[in-house]
């Protein structure tokens, strides 16, 4: 409970800056069930069936991710992490053995990087030391064990760090806001929230 007060008070007081970023009122209406998205492809969320984990971080939330349409849940190092989609493993780092709230452990973040079948990508950060479970060149199931989490890189506290990104033709990178299967039906997340894994294979 106190982690939760704790992260509540660094949202909520870490500056006035609001992202300029187009894509954060996108994200806001989809949230509030404003615009209605029915094509998009839906998401399980990264862990076990049955769990529920708090998303510490949402999408352009004002701490760490002021720019980034990426999601932080919460969870103890060596928890299980399950491929969100199925996919292509094209990236994997699993030898950084440090982690802090500072930019210079950054390059010690590990990760698994995952290709879709249509091209988007997505990334999963902070895994533990030799917490990787997959191959380079692996295709893997949507709710396949693929990693461990951890705390390496820039990383506050034990956390998972989630996002989706796409290239257009002209190879301009762009992120990718994920709605979600839950327990409670389909949702695109919302900070300091926890949200049970419904079902596996979804």
């Amino acid at each position: 409970m106190r982690l939760i007060l704790l992260f509540a008070v660094i949202l909520f007081t870490s500056g006035c800056y609001v992202s300029k970023n187009p894509m954060r009122k996108e994200v806001k209406r989809l949230q509030k069930g404003i615009t209605k998205d029915d094509t998009s492809y839906i998401y399980g969320l990264p862990y076990e069936e049955g769990e529920s984990h708090l998303l510490v971080q949402g999408y352009f939330s004002s701490f760490t991710h002021r720019e980034r349409a990426a999601l932080d849940f919460k969870m103890k190092r060596g928890t299980k992490i399950c491929a969100a989609r199925e996919g292509v493993v094209v990236r994997l780092k699993e030898d950084g053995d440090r982690g802090g709230l500072k930019k210079r452990y950054r390059p010690y973040g590990n990760y698994v990087i995952i290709q879709h079948a249509d091209s988007s990508r997505a990334g999963y950060w902070h895994l533990r030391k030799d917490g990787v479970l997959v191959n380079m060149g692996d295709t893997v199931k949507k709710g396949q064990v693929i990693a461990l989490s951890g705390k390496t890189g820039y990383s506050f506290t034990p956390h998972l760090h989630f996002l989706v990104w796409s290239t257009d033709n002209r190879r301009q990178w762009r992120q990718v806001a994920t709605r979600f299967q839950t327990s409670k039906g389909v949702r695109y997340l919302r900070p300091l929230r926890k949200y049970r894994n419904k079902a596996a294979g979804f």
